[in-house]
């Protein structure tokens, strides 16, 4: 079939001029190359197809049938063309993102925010999961390019970096007031449910003097009620190891699997939590919550977009890294 794809051409358009003459100046062609086409076709398919005579040709019945069947052909074709010309003019396409909730919401965004303006086309849909269950995503072939936080990065893939991340830990003055204070008072007995559970009461805050903030940032570490992501998390790993190097051993951990909640739940004088210092902004900024400092920060990370290094990429990725890079 395929060695026949050029004679079908030319049947096609001789039937549709009705004459060789006029299908070789349409093809731009000589006329006994026209015919020439037209003679291999007919004996590749063991029949006539067309009744020549001085007044031009005229299809045979298999010449009909033939035809009726190429013009649904090429008609199938030119749609097909058309609709690709579309497609590259107007940037239409589908572009599948992996990212986690709080990727998404302050990095992933701002991007798509200018994006979709860009690309209106274009029909972007999100799937949030962790870092390491993007990576999963893309390796399936179930999402067209991931944002992820800084990690092993698969054979295959392009990591690009878009920005820096600084892990921290946080708290509202109150809660940590409250730490120091009990740190200097005698202890409460053994077993108090009060103690360290993120519920300072506010009798404390009745009978307690202002106490002066003297524990070391190692202390009130270990001491206080220490709210982290769950351990399905590359940022956790990242800090279990920073907490790991400076020897200090959290005497109390609560799991969180949403980095907004950890920001909440210090703000309300829960505990200490380790959140991302861009992702907090906004808290800090207003004293909702304070910043530890701490003597060796916890080492800076990177975000980035991770895609399949390959050369037939859809045209939607392309557009999209592309843009990202320019802005």
């Amino acid at each position: 079939m395929y060695d026949n794809l050029n004679y079908y051409k030319v049947f096609y358009t001789v039937a549709q001029t009705g004459s060789i003459s006029k299908a070789a100046e349409t093809l731009y062609i000589s006329q006994p190359a026209i015919s020439k086409s037209i003679s291999k076709l007919e004996e590749g398919l063991e029949v006539t197809l067309f009744i020549r005579s001085s007044k031009g040709v005229q299809l045979t019945e298999e010449g009909i049938l033939l035809f009726s069947h190429l013009e649904k052909a090429f008609h199938s074709i030119s749609k097909a063309e058309d609709e690709i010309k579309r497609i590259g003019a107007l940037g239409i396409g589908q572009l599948r993102i992996g990212a986690s909730t709080s990727l998404c919401k302050y990095i992933l965004l701002d991007y798509l925010k200018q994006f979709i303006v860009a690309y209106p086309h274009i029909k972007v849909t999100i799937d949030c999961h962790s870092t390491i269950h993007t990576i999963q995503l893309l390796k399936e072939d179930k999402i067209d390019i991931g944002l992820i936080c800084e990690t092993d990065i698969p054979n295959g893939y392009v990591y690009d970096k878009i920005t820096d991340i600084h892990d921290i830990f946080i708290c509202n003055d109150t809660y940590l007031d409250n730490l120091n204070y009990l740190e200097q008072e005698e202890k409460e007995p053994e077993g108090n449910p009060w103690l360290f559970a993120g519920n300072l009461t506010s009798i404390i805050e009745k009978e307690k003097k202002k106490a002066k903030k003297t524990l070391s940032y190692k202390e009130i570490l270990e001491k206080s009620n220490l709210m982290l992501l769950d351990r399905n998390n590359i940022t956790r790993t990242h800090v279990e190891q920073y907490l790991a190097a400076e020897r200090i051993l959290p005497n109390q951990i609560l799991e969180i699997n949403n980095m907004d909640l950890l920001v909440d739940f210090a703000s309300i004088g829960m505990g200490v939590s380790c959140v991302v210092r861009e992702f907090a902004k906004e808290q800090i900024d207003s004293g909702q919550v304070v910043e530890l400092t701490l003597p060796k920060p916890i080492p800076k990370r990177t975000v980035g977009f991770l895609y399949a290094n390959t050369k037939s990429m859809p045209t939607a990725l392309h557009n999209f890294i592309d843009f990202c890079k320019k802005n």
